[in-house]
């Protein structure tokens, strides 16, 4: 873990090792994906059951065997509690009524009597949702993806679910019937990407791939990307949490941990005016640490890509957490909202001392598929927006035609293009 003063000497150059983290990995595995890819292409549903098998140890004589049946979905019913599934249900409902508020309807504007124009809304015919199922159980990615494609009025939803040795978590099985999912297989990775992209003759194509997954999911999505649309790249998963002295530190360590349990890449970071605030929450990582299931990742992580970087102002702070532009960002300040507008970059922005990140990753109701490693910068959380196409619509009037013909010839004319002026000029001749 980096302890830093941020007007250090030599702090960009320690920093930069957590904005790298996973650049030459990403490098490394991207050959090894395109033969992936290329050998589902090739080879289809062969090339799936070959790899799935290499890879997840998982025998199947047909792909069709690798999808889940409804009575296994079922069963899944039996094996989760009561409390599980209404908790589950709660999230489906809160995270449902949060999306529905971004659907946007087609529209026509006659603000002009002459021109109609507008813009038609259309859901994607069917999208592929990829749920990570290596480390842990991720019923909430199922939700999280799963939901806005359902509001949006996707035709149909195809998941993606990596399973070693064909078992799958019952609560991911459940949290995919709750949210409206339609068919889900039993494979993952980088040849789940491509079957997803270019179809076999069991797994359908599909328009556009969203959801998280390993370096290889993460690669996979960026190769194929332009045959099948993508949510993002997403990369390691990251907290920075701001603090101006006050809140408890425990509260705090106990954040930077609930990151860095995701997996050693995750990167964990405090920055705050207070350097004794910023040695208690250190001491208090370090207690926390020893009482977590998932203790060897968390240290893992928290020991290389961790850090608590002291600053002399609340302005150096907020300067420097839009230049990281984070993937989760905490405002763990006395007044988040005396700051909120200074913050310009940032997937999710979590607001107090009441509301850990955790909050957010499973019921509140805004999405936590999230961009990470900078790239809030330019993308958003995932939402309604990413399961719908828009089209244009133009409606001329000859009047419309003939009132704005000249212009548009004039245009044409600027571009050496003179064929679209005479498809303007053609219609105005007698």
């Amino acid at each position: 873990m980096l302890f830093l003063d941020i007007n250090d000497a030599g702090f960009s150059q320690k920093f930069d090792v957590i904005l790298s983290r996973g650049e030459e990995s990403g490098r490394e595995v991207e050959q090894t994906v395109r033969e992936i890819i290329a050998e589902v292409r090739l080879r289809g549903d062969e090339a799936v059951l070959e790899l799935t098998r290499r890879f997840d140890s998982l025998e199947a004589v047909s792909v069709a065997e690798l999808e889940v049946s409804a009575a296994e979905i079922d069963a899944a019913f039996v094996l989760v509690s009561e409390e599980e599934i209404a908790s589950l249900k709660l999230a489906v409902e809160r995270v449902s009524r949060f999306h529905e508020k971004q659907r946007q309807q087609t529209w026509l504007s006659t603000e002009e009597p002459d021109i109609m124009l507008g813009q038609k809304v259309t859901p994607l015919s069917r999208v592929g949702i990829y749920v990570p199922g290596g480390k842990a159980s991720y019923p909430s990615s199922v939700i999280m993806n799963a939901v806005p494609a359902r509001v949006a009025g996707v035709g149909e939803i195809i998941m993606a679910v990596p399973s070693p040795g064909g078992e799958i978590s019952p609560h991911v099985l459940v949290a995919a019937r709750l949210s409206g999912v339609n068919r889900i297989f039993r494979i993952g990775g980088a040849q789940a990407v491509a079957a997803l992209a270019y179809g076999t003759a069991t797994i359908p194509r599909v328009d556009k791939i969203t959801g998280p997954g390993n370096i290889y999911v993460a690669t996979a999505k960026k190769l194929v990307f332009g045959q099948v649309g993508i949510d993002m790249i997403a990369g390691p998963s990251e907290i920075l949490i701001i603090n101006d002295g006050s809140g408890n530190p425990a509260h705090v360590a106990a954040d930077l941990l609930s990151q860095a349990e995701h997996d050693e890449l995750a990167s964990s970071i405090l920055i705050t005016t207070d350097r004794s605030f910023a040695v208690k929450v250190a001491t208090e990582v370090e207690l926390q640490l020893t009482t977590l299931s998932r203790k060897t990742i968390a240290r893992a992580s928290w020991e290389k890509y961790g850090a608590i970087i002291v600053a002399d102002t609340l302005d150096e702070v907020i300067a420097f957490s839009n230049r990281i532009a984070p993937e989760h960002l905490e405002l763990a300040v006395a007044d988040p909202f005396a700051i909120l507008s200074q913050v310009t970059n940032a997937g999710a922005i979590f607001m107090g001392h009441w509301t850990p990140e955790a909050a957010g990753d499973y019921l509140a109701g805004p999405n936590h598929t999230l961009p990470t490693g900078g790239t809030s910068r330019f993308f958003s959380p995932l939402s309604v927006d990413d399961f719908v196409k828009k089209s244009s619509i133009v409606c001329f009037s000859q009047d419309g035609l003939r009132r704005l013909g000249a212009d548009i010839v004039r245009i044409a004319g600027l571009e050496g293009l003179e064929a679209h002026g005479r498809s303007v000029t053609i219609r105005q001749e007698k």
